[in-house]
């Protein structure tokens, strides 16, 4: 079995920075053409577009907002037409609005639900129709660890990776039989521009209770997703892999 991607095309949602950018080079970098969802940072968007031509691979960038289900309809038809099939679907879009439910408003419920799991039901849906017909595809949402363990102040955000996990794995059931697959990458600590700014103390806290005794980086995160949207994972659906240094174990 090999990992490479080549032949293959991969829509990657929220994939201006971070985690959904390492994603989007990874794929482009084992084969695929790529193309990507922003929401507002469009210089940052078209970084990641450029630096996947510049490998020799086809790229598409798209303003979309993760929560609009008419766009989100929009997007995955017109990568399926440009590139001519689709591959590789990766649900990455989140956000976080962190507070004690003391605290919590309803609309910063609201927000984080729609964000990370209503966007999640969109795409999905979207990317069905193209992937029944091809009667192949590798749907992977970005879940977190914390939507197994939970976390306090996090009940917003926690709600929305366990309802991924539950969504996926019921939707693996209802694709198999199209050999389309589904699964979930859970990332536990992983560095990022948020994450660089923490006092030391906090840091060496986090780190104290990470088996392999580091924090993780989004090209880590980007192998797991090549993995799951490689042939190599062919007879693998409904799986929720921990990208964690070991947290959960």
């Amino acid at each position: 079995m090999d990992f490479n991607l080549i032949g293959k095309t991969a829509l990657v949602t929220g994939a201006g920075r971070g985690i959904g950018r390492g994603i989007a080079l990874e794929l482009a970098l084992a084969g695929a053409d790529v193309a990507i969802t922003y929401a507002r940072s469009e210089a940052a968007a078209m970084e990641v577009k450029e630096a996947i031509e510049a490998m020799g691979r086809r790229a598409l960038a798209y303003q979309a907002d993760a929560i609009d289900g008419k766009r989100a309809e929009e997007v995955v038809a017109d990568v399926a037409a440009s590139f001519g099939r689709l591959d590789i679907l990766v649900n990455n879009a989140g956000i976080t609005q962190d507070t004690l439910i003391m605290r919590m408003s309803e609309q910063q419920w609201d927000d984080v639900l729609d964000t990370n799991l209503k966007s999640v039901f969109h795409y999905s849906k979207a990317a069905v129709k193209p992937m029944m017909k091809q009667r192949t595809g590798s749907i992977i949402q970005v879940g977190s660890i914390v939507g197994v363990n939970g976390n306090a102040g996090q009940t917003n955000y926690s709600a929305s990776k366990a309802g991924i996990i539950g969504f996926s794995k019921s939707l693996a059931k209802e694709l198999s039989s199209r050999n389309v697959r589904v699964n979930v990458v859970a990332p536990g600590y992983i560095t990022s521009d948020m994450t660089d700014k923490l006092p030391e103390a906090t840091l060496q806290g986090i780190l104290s209770g990470i088996p392999l005794g580091r924090a993780g980086s989004a090209e880590d995160v980007a192998a797991a997703v090549r993995f799951l949207s490689s042939d190599a994972a062919a007879y693998v659906t409904g799986v929720v892999l921990h990208v964690d240094g070991g947290m959960v174990m």
